[in-house]
């Protein structure tokens, strides 16, 4: 017993000497059963793709009408004649291009135009006006204010009045009475500029009742439209031909070499309507505006087009005896 002892104690040392650790049988630890830790919250992002936006623009509000008058009111009254192409420098020539920029432009500058029976209301007794109100009046009826101006000013939400030559209408180059009422429908207005064109101050006193008085007449015949106001060929007028457009009952009467867009009960039957004339572009016309707007609204100079015109005559007419 003694030796088996003594031998194993030899062999353990002999092996503590050599660097070797008996390795001992690990008791092994109870197993214990962990409550599991919360998960860690993480935020949830969810990416939404970058798209391109639709606008969809605001309605321009409706600016506050205010009431003008009665007495002085300030509406610039624009005359133009043709609206159409000329193969001479002529200055009742407006070319479409031309005349499209100035339209823009009172558009751009939120003018609103307005019917002559308002500016008389205005001067007379006081009515409610737009900001910015302007009267476009168009004289003669050639058949380009059908074909061209028409268009245009629809374009930009305008109306105006046609002052009519009672004998030029359904004549060649010259509207018919359809087209006339069409342009009616759409809210123009229409106005005598008389029987022939005739220059009222060198015509006898007959004649200038059959020019004033019976040409009124006989376009609301013709158009079944009220004719309310006259515009005196050239602009011409004396003291007889007042006394007709009185006689006639029209509410007011235009003259043609107006400068300023001051109206008045002075000058009722003799309203200041400035002349376009074809040589006007945007950047001159703004003259003609009491109300001025932001500047870049004005175009960029553009080319002119080169166009073929035919040149219509007016016709020639002999008055009644």
């Amino acid at each position: 017993m003694k030796k088996i002892l003594i031998l194993t104690l030899g062999t353990i040392l002999l092996l503590t000497a050599c660097g070797e650790t008996p390795t001992a049988t690990p008791t092994p630890l109870p197993t214990a059963t962990a409550t599991p830790l919360p998960p860690t919250v993480t935020a949830s992002v969810t990416l939404t793709p970058s798209a391109t936006p639709t606008f969809t623009p605001s309605p321009i509000p409706t600016a506050t009408w205010v009431k003008q008058g009665p007495g002085a009111v300030m509406v610039p009254i624009l005359l133009y004649h043709r609206i159409d192409y000329s193969e001479t420098d002529n200055r009742y020539y407006v070319t479409p291009e031309k005349f499209e920029d100035q339209m823009k432009l009172l558009h751009d500058w939120e003018y609103t135009s307005i019917t002559t029976e308002m500016l008389v209301n205005a001067i007379t007794k006081g009515t409610k006006l737009p900001p910015r109100p302007v009267l476009i009046t168009i004289d003669d009826g050639n058949l380009d204010n059908y074909t061209n101006a028409y268009p245009i000013m629809q374009k930009y939400g305008f109306t105006g009045v046609l002052y009519l030559v009672n004998n030029y209408v359904g004549y060649n180059k010259y509207m018919n009475k359809e087209q006339i009422l069409e342009m009616v429908a759409a809210g123009w207005e229409v106005g005598s500029h008389s029987m022939n064109h005739f220059d009222l101050k060198t015509i006898s006193y007959e004649q200038q009742r059959n020019e004033i008085v019976e040409s009124r007449e006989l376009l609301e015949k013709l158009l079944g439209v009220p004719v309310k106001t006259f515009a005196y060929p050239f602009g011409s007028r004396n003291a007889s031909a007042y006394d007709y457009v009185h006689f006639a009952k029209y509410i007011a009467a235009m003259g043609a070499e107006g400068f300023t867009a001051d109206q008045g009960l002075g000058n009722l039957f003799s309203l200041q309507r400035s002349e376009i004339k074809g040589t006007e572009d945007a950047r001159t016309f703004i003259r003609f505006l009491p109300w001025q707007g932001d500047l870049s609204y004005l175009p960029t100079d553009t080319a002119t087009p080169t166009v073929t015109v035919t040149w219509t005559p007016k016709p020639t007419w002999t008055s009644k005896p």
